[in-house]
């Protein structure tokens, strides 16, 4: 008998029932009753992985699917090893789908794929190595929640969003009195500093239209007059006793 294989095919013959070699590609001559050929594509399969329903580590339940890309590198290995090697991969990722993914929590499965797909493609990878199978990539396609979730996401993201806003806001605040804190003491430092300040304002007012000028009073002029009123006990202690009086 007579069999052609094309490039990407190899043939696993066996004599009388026992693996006799792989053959291939090109002309293939076997004797007829006595020896059989398997064929083995040696292309790279894309197996799509149905939708898994899974509970994640924080117990919320999602439907995920994904595709599986791996080829035959063993060709006698995927034939003798095991049954339909197609049917036992499909199999065997679903299972393993469901397994790694139940170990993340929602947060993880949806910000880190990548390091999902790679811990997948390892996985896969070791277990079918035995059937001469190589695991190329892995990759989620979509992670389905339910409508209830979807919307407390939303109002966990909204949230978190008015706490970086209070965060910045606050960090704003206490940056800008960092600076005034800095500016007073400069002006403390030199008096002659304060004065240019205070032109520089009278200066800015009069550019305005308007007819009121306000003229700041320093605050030290204004608490020597309050401690001199006669009704506080400090200027009724400093008052001079009334002459022919003892002091109290």
């Amino acid at each position: 008998m007579i069999r052609i294989l094309r490039e990407y095919e190899r043939g696993v013959v066996f004599t009388l029932g026992r693996y006799s070699g792989v053959k291939g590609p090109g002309l293939i001559i076997l004797i007829p009753f006595i020896q059989q050929l398997v064929r083995v594509d040696l292309r790279t399969v894309v197996l799509d992985i149905p939708s898994q329903d899974i509970i994640s580590h924080d117990n919320v339940s999602v439907k995920v699917n994904a595709v599986l890309y791996f080829r035959v590198v063993d060709p006698d290995k995927a034939v003798i090893q095991v049954e339909r090697y197609m049917e036992a991969t499909s199999q065997l990722a679903q299972t393993t789908l469901r397994s790694v993914l139940g170990k993340h929590d929602l947060d993880e499965m949806l910000a880190e794929r990548d390091k999902l797909n790679a811990d997948l493609q390892e996985i896969l990878d070791r277990q079918t190595e035995d059937w001469g199978i190589k695991v190329a990539n892995v990759e989620i396609k979509h992670v389905d929640i339910d409508e209830s979730m979807v919307r407390a996401i939303a109002r966990q993201a909204e949230a978190e969003r008015n706490r970086r806003a209070r965060i910045i806001n606050a960090e704003g605040e206490q940056q800008a009195a960092q600076r005034l804190v800095e500016a007073a003491n400069t002006l403390s430092a030199a008096p002659e500093a304060m004065q240019l300040r205070f032109l520089s304002t009278l200066y800015d007012i009069s550019n305005d239209r308007s007819s009121t000028i306000v003229f700041p009073v320093p605050i030290d002029m204004l608490r020597h007059i309050f401690d001199a009123r006669p009704g506080r006990p400090e200027a009724r202690a400093q008052a001079p006793a009334a002459p022919g009086t003892a002091p109290s």
